[in-house]
């Protein structure tokens, strides 16, 4: 019995659902959202559908105590109505932490004890605090990430050598917002690392890790939200822990060298991080990883 509870059924929670319920990737969903009329609804939408899908999915809506017994949690509340297009994420800090707060807390008294997975902005600041405020093993929370910026670096270099991302090897790390960046040590395409490819298809690095930097926004300024994306991101995740894949994934999670959540390698499985890997990194790209870790906790600084 796979059974996931999604937090937050906005843009992203909603698709997020769509994808689950449609892949058939849960036995029960629960939805849960303060805003009720909109969760009982998105859950009537759902339900309507049930006799077109491949599919069976219980779907209904609750609050986090019916999330107890849940082997998936994903949290994709937020406001990002308060993020500016080129803006920062940890503008939506303020206003998410005491939701957050609200939720570990209900997820806690319920005994929650499975794998919480967490979309929720500024990312790798609101992943710890669900992990503190829940009580959690840090080893069962952990965000998105880079992740999906990983895919976004893909994506572009993709474009910019007419190859399939699928084929694309390599990772953006630090955190989920401005200071991420593009290891490029870890980059393999076409058999050819970066400076081969700078060399042969005069490629340019900088341009292309931009694109992956600055990929959500150029989304958020037609849309005014992103949603696709990063639901595929967060289900794909889940698929991981569900099926206790042990997959290489580059998400958010505690990482003891900067005692905090930044994206790094890790290794998910059935208990979320079943294990850690290091990258063997240049110079550069370790003094870039510091500087992340560094950027991360003086904006949590300067925003609670």
């Amino acid at each position: 019995m796979r059974k996931i509870g999604i937090v937050g059924i906005g843009h992203v929670g909603s698709t997020v659902a769509h994808l689950i319920i449609s892949q058939g990737l849960a036995d029960e969903l629960i939805l849960v959202d303060k805003n009720t009329a909109k969760r009982d609804s998105e859950v009537l939408d759902f339900r309507d559908a049930a006799s077109l899908l491949p599919h069976h999915v219980h779907i209904a809506s609750g609050t986090p105590a019916d999330l107890a017994d849940a082997d998936v949690v994903i949290s994709a509340l937020g406001h990002i109505d308060l993020i500016e297009p080129g803006g920062d994420r940890f503008t939506e800090l303020r206003a998410n932490t005491p939701e957050v707060q609200q939720v570990g807390q209900a997820l806690h008294r319920a005994r929650f004890n499975g794998v919480l997975i967490v979309i929720s902005n500024p990312v790798d600041v609101i992943t710890g605090i669900y992990q503190q405020v829940t009580g959690l093993p840090a080893n069962q929370v952990f965000g998105t990430g880079t992740y999906l910026d990983t895919a976004r670096l893909k994506r572009s270099l993709g474009d910019a050598l007419n190859v399939d991302p699928r084929s694309i090897q390599g990772y953006m790390l630090g955190e989920h917002g401005d200071s991420q960046f593009a290891a490029w040590s870890t980059v393999r395409v076409l058999g050819q690392k970066a400076d081969e490819l700078v060399t042969n298809y005069h490629l340019d690095l900088d341009a292309v890790a931009n694109d992956a930097r600055v990929g959500g926004f150029t989304v958020f300024s037609g849309k005014k939200y992103t949603n696709f994306a990063i639901a595929h991101a967060a289900v794909s995740l889940a698929q991981l822990v569900l099926s206790d894949a042990h997959n290489e994934a580059i998400v958010s999670h505690y990482d003891a060298r900067f005692a905090g959540y930044i994206s790094t390698p890790a290794i998910i499985g059935r208990s979320g991080v079943v294990a850690n890997f290091e990258l063997t990194l240049t110079a550069d790209e370790q003094r870039a990883l510091q500087q992340s870790a560094n950027a991360i906790a003086e904006k949590t600084a300067a925003y609670l």
